[in-house]
């Protein structure tokens, strides 16, 4: 797998994708109701990508595999902090028709690559609860659970 960086085009798509796929997480999650997910995405991602692929610290890449072309994208951001430089990924897609094939590893091995010669120290994510393939691999690349957020519905 290799990190390709997007380009104006795969920017102005991967951007549409993301924002619909996020706002319908936070649905599916039950943070957002469905009537405001779609602005507030927007809003959200107008806070992180203000210069779009031009954001300062904003990494985003398309996932070329050499047998199967494009198959995804990732999109991380780096910042400096006391203990040093850490990535956090925002998002990452490996497409339907690709999945079941080892790609979302060899992602995150290439991103651990990535990272390390950017100098980062520590790489952090977020993950849905209801994400469970997510979640399965990030605990098989070694990812810890830092903090554990829990809601039960209580309707009379």
């Amino acid at each position: 797998m290799k990190l390709s960086p997007m380009n104006q085009e795969d920017y102005a798509s991967f951007r549409i994708r993301s924002i619909k796929d996020f706002a319908q997480e936070k649905v599916e999650a039950g943070t957002w109701a469905e009537e405001e997910a779609q602005q507030l995405a927007e809003e959200s991602y107008e806070r992180y990508l203000q210069e779009g692929l031009n954001t300062p610290g904003a990494y985003l890449y398309n996932l070329m595999h050499p047998v199967d072309g494009n198959v995804g994208y990732i999109w991380f951001n780096i910042t400096d902090n006391r203990r040093g430089k850490d990535a956090f990924l925002l998002d990452i897609v490996v497409e339907e028709a690709h999945r079941g094939k080892g790609y979302g590893t060899e992602t995150m091995q290439v991103l651990e690559q990535t990272a390390l010669s950017l100098g980062v120290d520590r790489i952090g994510l977020h993950v849905f609860g209801h994400n469970v393939r997510a979640s399965s691999l990030y605990r098989k690349m070694g990812y810890e659970v830092t903090d554990l957020t829990m809601y039960k519905e209580i309707k009379g």
